[in-house]
């Protein structure tokens, strides 16, 4: 597209020659590539969750991975040549893949409409699929042009963690309902899951009201046979969370740059300092995020300073905040420091 300027008449009279402005067209979207990586996400899910809900089933934890087998079958940890010779076991992993998926999807489509709402050009998600307990890694989206303003930069970051929050909460609202007692005999999981505080207030307000009964409403979680939708619930909540770390180029470190950018770096370094003692007595896995954050953080959006972020968006900060302290697990995985790796390798 082409804009010519008008001529504009010299001092001398002449006419100077009219100027082309040409606008740069966005690449193609490359449609194959999102849809083989989402289809490829969808496979890995619903095996990881036909697994869970097959151990649900026989009174399992979803996360078991033991080397026992259970209902007479020796399942392995990515159990694809299990689910073939049996493909109607695929249907049992619809619940889990469904809100997994949902989750992602709502969370990266809360970026990608509000950049489509400021013209701003960005992908459509990439779903990552990989045989973790939970077969994903997520999804991203790609942002291929300027971001005009430190509200379009505030909005495009806050719109992601608040969709995904909304869905996981309300699979979280249903799916305790559909947990059971944890059996005496069960395995030892594989994982063994720590929970956020947006669960344990949950399940007392659920209780409080009369729409949780018998164990569910009165067994700690760490007692419950959670199902699967559960899980789903709970791999939100924890994507949440390591989107909302304040710093880099997460969502959470874009709040706080469209907020205040002369404080991003410091908070950005300071939020590595916390993560590091988290690493070794918590969860070793906060060093790989604490990498993460030391390579983001030394780049971000050139995104022009006025005018400021203010009114309302002060509030959505806030409930950013606030969503990050209720789905915060210091230890996601119990067991998982590094002084109780150690000690587990060293045990023969």
């Amino acid at each position: 597209m082409s804009d010519p300027t008008p001529p504009i008449l010299s001092s001398t009279t002449e006419y100077y020659r009219p100027v082309a402005v040409h606008a740069a067209r966005p690449p193609r979207p490359r449609y194959w590539l999102h849809a083989l990586l989402l289809l490829a996400t969808c496979f890995t899910t619903l095996v990881m969750g036909a697994r869970m809900q097959y151990n649900f089933v026989h009174g399992q934890p979803p996360l078991s991975f033991s080397d026992e087998p259970i209902g007479g079958e020796l399942i392995p940890p990515f159990p694809a040549s299990w689910m073939f010779s049996h493909p109607a076991r695929l249907l049992g992993g619809i619940p889990f893949a469904a809100t997994v998926m949902l989750f992602f999807l709502a969370h990266e489509m809360g970026h990608y409409l509000c950049c489509r709402r400021y013209g701003i050009y960005s992908t459509l998600p990439f779903f990552i699929p990989m045989p973790t307990p939970f077969g994903t890694m997520g999804a991203v989206i790609l942002i291929r042009s300027p971001i005009r303003s430190r509200t379009a930069l505030f909005d495009i970051a806050i719109a992601g963690p608040i969709a995904g929050f909304v869905v996981a909460a309300f699979v979280l609202a249903f799916s305790l309902g559909l947990s059971r007692p944890l059996p005496l005999n069960a395995a030892a999981p594989g994982y063994e899951l720590s929970y956020p505080l947006y669960f344990a207030l949950t399940q007392r307000l659920l209780s409080s009201i009369g729409v949780l009964h018998g164990a569910a409403a009165l067994l700690p979680l760490n007692r419950l046979l959670l199902h699967p939708t559960a899980i789903a619930a709970w791999v939100g909540m924890f994507a949440t969370t390591l989107n909302l770390l304040p710093g880099g180029q997460l969502d959470g470190g874009h709040i706080v740059f469209s907020l205040a950018p002369r404080i991003h770096k410091f908070v950005s370094r300071l939020t590595i300092l916390i993560l590091l003692p988290m690493a070794y007595y918590l969860w070793t896995g906060w060093l790989v995020w604490a990498i993460l954050l030391q390579l983001s953080s030394l780049r971000h959006p050139q995104v022009a300073e006025w005018p400021q972020v203010s009114g309302a968006r002060t509030w959505l900060a806030i409930f950013a905040l606030l969503m990050l302290v209720l789905t915060m697990m210091p230890a996601p995985f119990a067991h998982s420091s590094v002084p109780e790796i150690v000690r587990q390798f060293r045990q023969p």
